[in-house]
């Protein structure tokens, strides 16, 4: 089996290719349609902001392979975000892969902007991936009928969410210890 990590301009690159090595998984850094074309799935990563990664995308010109492409597809952070239609961080224009839009936390309804630390998240989908995860964001998708884990900073919010080939979540499973080694296994058995 073979993942292919998109290079989209984020800094979280090297922490997800040895999260997939120490599961004895093979794992590629490439922003190259050829290459990414031979994976037998696809990682978002996920630090950065919604414009410059879809920015980075639309260059490499990787958007419509994206959009349609079977592959099992995992976004991560703001890997997840820009699956939706649209994000208020920068004003961006997403994916459009799955309906709905991306919101800033509203600094009078939680302690801090953003969210650094570790949080509950209790999943519907699979029960055995509730637990504490690593969370690094500033903004969130409220709810989508895709939703199937959520999370409370102030208010609920969606942090897994399944639709065909698509799984996104909002914490950072490479820096999730246990848990998140928990979560690409499950995301990996899917494939």
């Amino acid at each position: 089996m073979k993942i292919g990590i998109v290079d989209c301009g984020g800094a979280n690159l090297n922490s997800i290719y040895y999260s997939f090595k120490r599961l004895n998984i093979d794992s590629f850094i490439s922003n190259s349609i050829d290459e990414l074309s031979q994976m037998d799935a696809l990682v978002l990563p996920g630090v950065g902001s919604a414009g410059k990664v879809m920015d980075t995308l639309s260059k490499k010109n990787l958007v419509s392979f994206i959009r349609e492409t079977n592959k099992p597809l995992l976004g991560i952070c703001i890997g997840m975000q820009i699956l939706f239609d649209y994000s208020e961080e920068d004003n961006t224009k997403c994916l459009g892969l799955i309906k709905g839009n991306i919101t800033k936390f509203n600094k009078k309804d939680v302690i801090a902007v953003p969210q650094m630390g570790w949080n509950k998240v209790e999943c519907k989908l699979d029960n055995t991936l509730d637990g504490y995860y690593y969370f690094a964001n500033s903004y969130f998708n409220k709810d989508s009928d895709y939703t199937v884990g959520y999370t409370s900073y102030g208010n609920q919010f969606s942090s897994i969410i399944k639709k065909d080939n698509l799984l996104g979540c909002q914490f950072h499973p490479e820096k999730s210890s246990t848990a998140g080694e928990m979560f690409l296994k499950n995301f990996i058995n899917s494939i």
